[in-house]
């Protein structure tokens, strides 16, 4: 059986965040939860510690991977699934949403790397994967901030990859293209997506992927066997993207 080890997951209240979280909790991993909503990621998946956080509020950052180091131990696995997604025609973007999506996605992504390094420095191990987007690959109508925000992800966990490879540490990350999660059925409920029978048009797997699938993905990047494979943008898309 693999090392248990303290696994952190932003986000991770609902979507693929939870599936990510639910994943490495039956893989034996002792998990963290940080989300603006605690108490629905303890009650959704069976994780030892929830706690609130605002991942674009550094302090409230370091605050928590501090409570999570003093519950169960140093970070050595790193998850960062929290996001905030938007559309808005590009002329109509204001500075504040451009700035709230790009703090949230982006900088957010490197205040919580930033605060789980050292631990992993320190024991020479560690595993990281971001959750990107197909939008910050191929870029998306009417979502300029969100996708210039997790094409900033993507460069960053590129760069991680290359500063502490020699470290033990892999950073990785998986831009899925659609996912069937609360998110997205919201934005068909308020007509800002069309329909999955429309979208899956534009998927060569003919369907929508789910987050099990991401989560399946994310858990072997993060183990012991995926030691070799690190600064990699891992697509889980239907061949949407290739």
């Amino acid at each position: 059986m693999a090392e248990a080890r303290v696994a952190v997951v932003t986000g991770g209240a609902s979507g693929v965040g939870l599936a990510v979280s639910q994943r490495l909790a039956r893989a034996g991993h002792r998990v963290a939860v940080l989300d603006l909503d605690a108490g629905k990621a303890a009650s959704a998946a069976e994780v030892a510690f929830a706690a609130d956080i605002d991942v674009a509020d550094k302090n409230s950052v370091d605050r928590a991977f501090s409570e999570v180091r003093s519950r169960l131990g140093p970070t050595e696995i790193l998850v960062t699934s929290a996001a905030v997604s938007g559309f808005v025609p590009f002329e109509a973007i204001t500075a504040d949403d451009w700035h709230r999506t790009l703090e949230v996605n982006l900088t957010g992504t490197f205040h919580c790397i930033q605060a789980a390094i050292p631990d992993m420095v320190s024991a020479g191990w560690g595993r990281i994967v971001t959750i990107s987007s197909a939008a910050g690959q191929t870029g998306s109508v009417r979502q300029a901030h969100y996708s210039a925000s997790k094409g900033g992800v993507i460069a960053l966990t590129k760069t991680v990859a290359l500063e502490y490879a020699a470290k033990g540490i892999t950073a990785n990350t998986i831009p899925p293209f659609t996912v069937d999660t609360p998110m997205l059925r919201a934005a068909q409920e308020a007509h800002l997506l069309p329909g999955a029978d429309v979208i899956t048009r534009m998927i060569p797997a003919r369907r929508l992927g789910t987050p099990d699938e991401v989560a399946a993905v994310c858990v072997f990047l993060c183990s012991e066997e995926a030691s070799y494979v690190t600064g990699q943008v891992i697509g889980v898309n239907g061949g949407a993207v290739t």
